[in-house]
């Protein structure tokens, strides 16, 4: 029997599903442009955002490559704060050069990145609780490593080359703003357009299937983690450079901005699965949201507020849209 023909609604609701969050950005845009004109729409204020969210919208995309095969890594917050304080460490404390310590603690994030996928997988443990058990774990080496202080250089400062790493410009915007969209850039290759990207996405929707056609998913989650710890690392090296100390506590505040900008993106581009498109919308959108609540003079309890709320959104959307996929192809396939 053919396949149903797709009607206007369908069409539609695909539209919408699937662009609905990028004709939000700029309706956002407009309207805090529109309330606040001496300030939202001017280049300070676009550089301003666009450096503040540059590490959120990192940890976002890394938190992407693992939620593509259907597995969590909650220990990205803990592993941006040990990558942050082990940098400092390395510089300040240790007198290391600052590029070999930047590759070390990049390096060092994949391999952590790579334990958390084989406690997941080899351990058969689930992504919750075991990165959640290694995030502690980090974090315990993190407060050992500072023993509770903040790492701060001497009066010399840290290399310029290095602080350049993340204050420096780049065609008048922050060099930071292009770090992410070199990023999403790679994402979107390895998940779009090669066959890595299927095998993750088969595995995480799939996993019986990706079995019978003998994806060894092993192998392809336990690299979907080593990507995550890579990214992790990056983005302790930047915030480093950008805080100029080590602050032992200051990872999980980026946890729960990037699991929303990843599962919101879920929602958006490709609808029903985690991608690299949907997920730089959806960060765009909660930098925007987030920078007019704040011009608006919001207390300082919205933003976490914010933060949860779209998080159940985002979660509840992402359902919604798994789910819609799910029936369509159900259709299709009658």
């Amino acid at each position: 029997m053919s396949a149903p023909r797709t009607t206007p609604v369908h069409r539609l609701g695909h539209l919408v599903g699937a662009y609905g969050l990028l004709a939000l950005t700029a309706l956002l845009f407009l309207a805090f442009s529109l309330a606040l004109p001496d300030t939202f729409p001017t280049l300070d204020n676009i550089s301003a955002v666009l450096s503040g969210q540059s590490i959120p919208a990192l940890l976002a995309l890394g938190a992407t490559i693992p939620i593509a095969t259907g597995r969590f890594d909650l220990s990205i917050g803990y592993g941006l704060g040990l990558a942050h304080v082990l940098t400092m460490q390395l510089i300040v404390g240790d007198g290391w050069s600052w590029p070999l310590a930047c590759v070390v603690v990049i390096l060092g994030g994949a391999a952590v990145g790579a334990v958390n996928g084989a406690v997941v997988e080899f351990a058969r443990i689930d992504s919750f609780i075991a990165t959640l058990g290694t995030g502690s774990i980090m974090y315990a080496f993190t407060g050992w490593i500072t023993d509770g202080a903040r790492i701060v250089p001497g009066p010399q400062g840290l290399p310029a080359g290095f602080t350049d790493l993340y204050d420096s410009r780049f065609l008048g915007l922050p060099v930071s703003a292009f770090y992410v969209l070199a990023l999403t850039a790679v994402l979107w290759l390895l998940l779009e357009r090669l066959p890595l990207g299927r095998y993750l996405y088969v595995i995480g929707s799939n996993p019986r299937a990706a079995e019978l056609v003998g994806i060894p998913s092993r192998r392809y989650i336990v690299l979907a983690f080593t990507g995550s710890g890579f990214v992790v690392g990056v983005a302790g090296v930047l915030l480093a450079a950008q805080q100029r100390t080590g602050n032992p506590s200051v990872g999980m505040d980026y946890l729960l901005p990037a699991f929303v900008g990843a599962l919101l993106g879920s929602t958006a581009i490709r609808p029903g699965r985690a991608n690299a498109l949907g997920t730089l919308v959806a960060v765009t959108v909660l930098a925007i949201g987030l920078a007019g609540i704040g011009q608006l003079g919001a207390r300082f309890w919205v933003t976490p507020l914010f933060n949860g709320t779209t998080l159940l959104i985002a979660v509840g959307l992402a359902g919604w849209a798994a789910r819609r996929q799910l029936r369509h192809r159900l259709r299709r396939q009658r």
